[in-house]
């Protein structure tokens, strides 16, 4: 247990700052993240370098497919979330606190080079509710010439967002919807601090996005269709993983229809440079120059041939292409 940051004292208790939610904890309350907790009038990070999982993937599996193509990172999550999706995939996680085993910066970031790793992943759970422990690894790994990978639900207040931005290279942000009302009814949570932060990792490095198309919540073809609106809006170089859901966790409806996932392929594809399916399972996940189709990156599932980026431009027209290679 460490002390957490982004945290003010009240008559009552504390006031947590780290996310929009601003929890108010009274003596021993824990937040909605499930990891923070007034102790003694104090606010403590109580899953700091307690993890859940440590596993090797390969980068794409984040899924990043513009960053460091075909190499492994080292993946770690913890414990909680401060979102209540009823269709979460990583609820035993997230949603629970499992048993968690130390793993102190230091020893990640050893492992992370014992074990050959391009980076750190900082994922499976929602990463940014143990903020004091990705930011204390996140530091170290780039001392140590390591690459920071967050996945995130984007749901952050600025400030603390600002701090870890500087030492992140790299992220995948869940943007579930377009829809404020499908944040609050499906998430417990509000559209625009996630919007806020894409603008903000946008501008400071590489960022990629996954919306997760669940049926009976965010799968209309309005909806779709406004998603991919104000992403190209922002910019129609970001990378979009449009991915399909399957019943997970209190979301029992049936997967995402493959016709329906087809038809918002071709919808993102009209306005948006590079766009993929996830969570099929098989078929082409290769990546194609958009201006001339030149195969860039080969990619079937995890496997990944040999990258054709050459200086982040396409060999063939020399148009660039966004990421890290």
């Amino acid at each position: 247990m460490a002390e957490a940051r982004y945290w003010q004292s009240t008559a009552e208790g504390v006031l947590c700052t780290l996310c929009p939610h601003a929890c108010r904890l009274r003596a021993d309350d824990v937040g909605l993240c499930g990891v923070r907790r007034n102790v003694h009038g104090r606010l403590a990070a109580e899953a700091y370098g307690r993890v859940s999982s440590v596993a090797m993937d390969p980068i794409e599996k984040k899924p990043l497919f513009h960053v460091l193509p075909g190499r492994q990172i080292l993946s770690v999550g913890s414990a909680g979330c401060n979102f209540r999706c009823s269709f979460c995939q990583n609820w035993t996680i997230s949603q629970q606190i499992p048993a968690l085993s130390e793993l102190p910066p230091a020893r990640l970031i050893a492992q992370a080079g014992e074990r050959s790793a391009c980076g750190i992943a900082y994922t499976y759970n929602e990463p940014l509710v143990n903020f004091e422990y990705v930011l204390d690894c996140a530091r170290g790994a780039r001392e140590a010439g390591l690459l920071n990978v967050v996945v995130s639900n984007g749901y952050i207040n600025p400030k603390p967002l600002a701090e870890l931005l500087p030492v992140v290279d790299a992220w995948n942000i869940d943007l579930k919807s377009i829809r404020d009302d499908f944040y609050r009814s499906f998430c417990g949570g509000r559209l625009a601090p996630v919007l806020h932060t894409i603008r903000a990792a946008a501008a400071a490095g590489h960022v990629e996005l996954t919306h997760l198309v669940v049926t009976g919540g965010n799968d209309r073809e309005e909806d779709v269709s406004a998603l991919v609106d104000w992403v190209a809006e922002l910019s129609p170089e970001i990378p979009l993983h449009l991915s399909r859901y399957f019943p997970q966790y209190r979301w029992d409806a049936p997967p995402t229809p493959l016709p329906f996932l087809e038809r918002a392929l071709r919808t993102a594809k009209r306005k948006l440079a590079w766009v993929y399916a996830g969570n099929l399972g098989a078929g082409d996940d290769s990546t194609y120059c958009p201006s001339c189709g030149e195969l860039l990156i080969p990619r079937e599932g995890y496997r990944t041939g040999e990258v054709r980026v050459a200086q982040g431009r396409c060999p063939h027209c020399q148009r660039g292409v966004p990421g890290i290679f």
